[in-house]
């Protein structure tokens, strides 16, 4: 036995969802606002997806064991530094099965950028491949999710023009 249902009933909660502006799902998705999220830096710092309103946020997922990872971070750390007095905001967040906190405390006093290994909400390396990285506009909207590592220019191309969109 076959059992239709009204199309009005089957997209329903697509339609609830697009024009509430939240993406289908709760994972960050471009195009669609950022879902909400807190994060504990290492030095014990909790930091809120509303508190970085009016700035670009970048959330990078990386993990000690990953080559494309330690490659794309001087470029990140360097691009950071660069760049933070435009509105930019960066986190490395580590992965559940790298380095216990403690052990990269070294990496993270040369940082430019904090990291954390405590981050809540639907966010997570995109289909469990690291690096992956979240970038989030003035606004909140998720304007890139990349699985694997940005080039310098990539990274460049991908954040400048949301610098330049003014706070």
């Amino acid at each position: 036995m076959k059992i239709l249902l009204p199309a009005r009933l089957l997209f329903a909660p697509i339609a609830a969802a697009l024009l509430l502006g939240a993406a289908p799902g709760k994972t960050p998705t471009p195009g669609y606002p950022a879902p909400a999220f807190t994060l504990t830096t290492f030095e014990k710092r909790k930091v809120t997806l509303a508190e970085m309103k009016g700035k670009v946020v970048v959330i990078n997922y990386w993990a000690t064991w990953c080559a494309p990872c330690k490659a794309e971070m001087p470029m990140m750390h360097d691009y950071f530094n660069a760049n933070q007095a435009r509105g930019l905001e960066m986190f490395g967040v580590t992965t559940q099965d790298s380095l216990p906190q403690y052990q990269l405390k070294k990496l993270s006093a040369v940082l430019s950028y904090p990291l954390s290994n405590k981050m809540s909400r639907g966010y997570g390396a995109i289909d469990n491949a690291v690096p992956s990285t979240y970038i989030i506009d003035r606004k909140g909207i998720v304007r890139h999710a990349k699985k694997g590592a940005f080039t310098a220019r990539e990274f460049k191309a991908a954040i400048d023009p949301l610098l330049a969109e003014g706070g």
